[in-house]
């Protein structure tokens, strides 16, 4: 692989697993160095350790403004941008409860939205930068029992789009992927085997594994894509389609 990245700083929220390691590895391959964040410290050390030199852990909880404030001030320069971190329950509209619907959009909105408004500034003066949100193919597709994660993701599209047109005149490329049913142990974890037959029920019929999506997520951050903002990019296995 080129180092077309070498002397570029990705931030990688969520990173210390699942689709968000497996972007941080790439990254870091393709030259940048690489901040990783999570709320777990001794998993996350783990993982920078053995991701490489060139990753380093940070620790961070999206769902609360406190820490999201300390991380923009632990990373005041990135160059890539990587909102990947999320918390995805699964619930019938019914049995919803309010305090995981609050959680979820803590985590998956508030806490990105904010994180762009400090971190974006520094890109806008540089003239540069390359912001991918990690959302979902349910943002776009009715799923029983995902309805709040559906909802926040489905937001994130949304300010995908508006900041495009707000930061493009300045240099800065804003642009989502919307990964179909994936391999990893969170979302087998809450989703069990509803996940194997969501992705049995795609054109391609299997789930994808997370290095998939991240290569995805290394073309909208490369030079590769630089004449792409405002889109959202299904690596769904065709789900979308269908």
């Amino acid at each position: 692989m080129t180092k077309e990245l070498t002397g570029q700083t990705a931030l990688v929220t969520g990173g210390t697993a699942g689709i968000g390691r497996a972007c941080a590895r790439l990254l870091a391959d393709a030259g940048a160095t690489v901040l990783v964040t999570g709320r777990n410290r001794e998993r996350g050390e783990s993982a920078a350790a053995a991701l490489g030199a060139d990753v380093r852990f940070l620790h961070a909880d999206m769902s609360d403004l406190e820490s999201v404030a300390a991380l923009i001030e632990q990373a005041p320069r990135v160059d890539i941008l990587v909102n990947n971190a999320a918390t995805f329950p699964g619930a019938l509209t019914v049995e919803q409860d309010v305090a995981t619907f609050a959680s979820t959009f803590d985590t998956n909105v508030r806490g990105p939205y904010f994180l762009v408004a400090g971190l974006v500034p520094g890109m806008l003066q540089r003239g540069h930068g390359s912001i991918i949100n990690v959302t979902s193919m349910v943002a776009s597709k009715g799923v029983p029992g995902a309805s709040v994660y559906s909802a926040s993701k489905a937001a994130v599209e949304s300010l995908t789009r508006t900041w495009a047109v707000e930061f493009g005149p300045h240099g800065v490329r804003v642009n989502t992927v919307a990964p179909g049913p994936t391999n990893t142990e969170g979302v087998v974890a809450e989703w069990g085997a509803t996940n194997d037959e969501l992705g049995r029920a795609l054109p391609l019929g299997r789930t994808a594994e997370p290095a998939e999506i991240a290569q995805a997520v290394l073309f909208l951050a490369s030079a590769a894509s630089s004449f792409v903002t405002g889109l959202t990019l299904h690596a769904d296995g065709g789900g979308a389609a269908a």
